[in-house]
């Protein structure tokens, strides 16, 4: 149990890194920022979860922090197509910040 619980930490934390490294340097794309961000908070949930099944609490906070990271995709999606109904792209390099 002892092993699994620490190979579990180390995949979770290869995630959060791995998912920040992505999105440190492709962000080129707003999808790929988003699907980064959510391997981020995927990672960080299969911590949380990890964590609390070692000390035997409930996983409701786990389902509140679930609850969050889907309306925070949801609202990614939402923007992105906006973004891409009213510039015709995903670029980071084509938004103008003047532009109403």
């Amino acid at each position: 149990m002892m092993n699994f619980s620490i190979l579990s930490i180390i995949g979770a934390s290869f995630m959060i890194f791995s998912g920040l490294w992505s999105f440190v340097s492709y962000h080129k794309h707003l999808l790929n920022t988003l699907l980064s961000l959510e391997f981020m908070m995927l990672g960080i949930f299969w911590l949380m979860s990890v964590q609390s099944l070692g000390i035997g609490s409930e996983i409701y906070l786990g389902l509140f922090f679930l609850t969050l990271v889907v309306c925070e995709g949801v609202l990614g999606l939402s923007l992105l197509i906006y973004i891409v109904r009213s510039h015709g792209n995903d670029y980071f390099k084509s938004f103008n910040v003047l532009e109403c």
